[in-house]
């Protein structure tokens, strides 16, 4: 399992009984996870001293319930764990991002923090290379692999298909010093996106995407990953550059474990590229009981 364990300013404290415990900076909630089946007594102090709770409705959805939390605030991440004074001594820049939270629909905050242990993944990939990197994140979301990216030294294309979450993702950008790195903001269906990349003939040296279990485009697109998943990667391997670094894929539905990521991976990628698939499931530490909670799963291929 690959571990997002270098956060400071996030950290599952406990879980139990379909819930997990989370700080997020200085304020604690309370969300559902459906890989939390067991129940343990709620021991820790902060299932008392919530600020958020979100309740889960037998007929679907639910909603949230707030304790003395802002509409919106703020926690940052230092790329590789590194300290913001050795990333100085390293000569990295942008290394701590900051990222705006707020609490929508459907449990969300507008950051999945287990991704940290990609960004960590590519960034020093990118940093690496040596030379000008491209890179393409699909169903962007609210940006943190694209600003892990651009951080890194990349020139990054974000793409999703919601114009509030490129929004969103431009907040946090301009918040980790970003406002003018080189990242272009689309808001565009992916799949039609790549589609056009390739007759225009573009490449990118990393791809990453992240895609939904079911989503619409700006224009009504219909995206059901099990129809769509593997028709999609060999799409997106046509705009992969030859000396390409990496490509990623997050998943966070249930029949796509790590072993169905790394067969279609290494089907559409390595017998045309070379390299290696590697595939686990991500997670992150519990501080409560030194547990791992898993987060989904992700696969990498890479050129080594």
């Amino acid at each position: 399992m690959w571990i997002a364990d270098h956060w400071k300013d996030y950290e599952v404290l406990d879980t139990s009984g379909g819930e997990k415990l989370e700080r997020w900076g200085d304020y604690i909630l309370v969300r559902p996870d459906p890989q939390v089946i067991w129940s343990t007594p709620h021991d820790h102090k902060g299932w008392k001293q919530k600020n958020g709770h979100y309740h889960r409705s037998a007929k679907g959805g639910g909603e949230w319930e707030f304790f003395h939390l802002p509409d919106e605030w703020t926690i940052c991440y230092d790329l590789g764990g590194l300290s913001p004074e050795k990333a100085a001594a390293e000569k990295i820049a942008n290394n701590r991002l900051t990222f705006h939270l707020k609490p929508f629909s459907f449990k969300h905050t507008g950051l999945f923090p287990e991704q940290a242990a990609n960004w960590d993944w590519f960034s020093a990939l990118i940093r690496s290379a040596g030379r000008p990197v491209k890179v393409l994140n699909l169903f962007a979301y609210t940006g943190g692999a694209t600003l892990a990216a651009a951080a890194a030294g990349a020139q990054v294309t974000h793409v999703d298909a919601s114009k509030g979450m490129v929004g969103w993702a431009k907040e946090n950008a301009a918040s980790s010093g970003l406002g003018d790195a080189p990242i272009r903001w689309l808001v565009d269906d992916c799949v039609k996106f790549v589609e056009r990349e390739i007759r225009r003939g573009n490449k990118y040296d990393g791809i990453i995407m992240d895609p939904p279990s079911y989503g619409r485009g700006p224009k009504g697109e219909i995206w059901k990953i099990e129809e769509s998943i593997w028709p999609f990667i060999q799409l997106t391997s046509q705009i992969l550059s030859h000396d390409a670094l990496f490509f990623l894929i997050n998943s966070y539905t249930t029949g796509l474990q790590p072993a169905v990521l790394a067969y279609m991976m290494n089907t559409a990628l390595t017998s045309t590229f070379g390299g290696r698939v590697e595939a686990r499931e991500i997670g992150l530490p519990v501080t409560g009981n030194g547990l791992i909670l898993p987060c989904g799963a992700s696969g990498r291929w890479t050129r080594e």
